[in-house]
């Protein structure tokens, strides 16, 4: 069955060359040129993935993207941000909402259809296995709790494992050291955010090579890229 994906931009031209590059790609399309009609539209089916616009006339697309991310039915769903705002800070608050990639205009629609392939291919490897990736050396089991770097199983605490886990659910979000207290512990353990700092270190010590991947956001928290 062709994955069904949710397109959300102003501009009808957008909104039209991305449906004709994706329908070639075999995918189902749906677009719309505001939120008000989109969320109509989620009432009744579920996309698979959504290409949503920063600039929305009814709506900010950040907000959109936090509330589907807090929503249980539809935090699953990838999200790709196409839109004219290149700035850095732009791009690190669609990331820290929840969004799965980011596209700047003008783009390529030949890139833009790659990277949705890339993202779906991704969510559906760890549907099927259970199973997380980066860079191509660190592979994370989460069936299993196995972690490997290079193919050689490393030794990591529960609490070292499960923040491994947050940071490669959601490759280049930033978690502040709050979120991942939360986490770990919600409200059941008091424990001071530095505590976080030291299991970090922990972290990246054992996964040698790999630990590079985790990236320190100063004054905000952490996040796992994969350059």
């Amino acid at each position: 069955m062709n994955k069904l994906i949710a397109v959300i931009d102003d501009e009808p031209d957008i909104v039209e060359l991305v449906t004709i590059h994706l329908k070639k790609a075999m995918y189902k399309v749906n677009g719309f040129s505001d939120a008000e009609s989109f969320y109509c539209f989620l009432e009744e089916q579920t996309p698979d993935l959504i290409i949503l616009d920063l600039m929305l006339p009814d709506a900010d697309g950040l907000e959109i993207c936090k509330h589907l991310k807090k929503e249980d039915r539809f935090s699953s769903i990838p999200i790709i941000m196409l839109t004219a705002k290149g700035d850095e800070t732009d791009k690190i608050l669609g990331l820290e909402f929840g969004a799965d990639d980011y596209v700047t205009k003008p783009f390529s629609p030949r890139e833009l259809v790659a990277r949705v392939k890339a993202v779906l291919r991704r969510r559906q490897r760890v549907e099927k296995s259970g199973k997380l990736d980066a860079g191509g050396i660190l592979i994370i089991d989460t069936e299993k709790y196995e972690v490997f770097v290079e193919g050689k199983r490393v030794e990591l605490t529960s609490t070292e494992f499960r923040i491994l886990k947050l940071l490669l659910s959601k490759r280049s979000k930033v978690f502040s050291r709050d979120d991942i207290l939360d986490y770990l512990w919600g409200h059941e353990k008091i424990v001071l955010d530095r505590t976080i700092d030291v299991h970090i270190k922990h972290l990246r010590d054992k996964l040698g090579k790999a630990g590079r991947f985790i990236k320190n956001i100063r004054g905000v928290g952490y996040k796992l890229e994969e350059l």
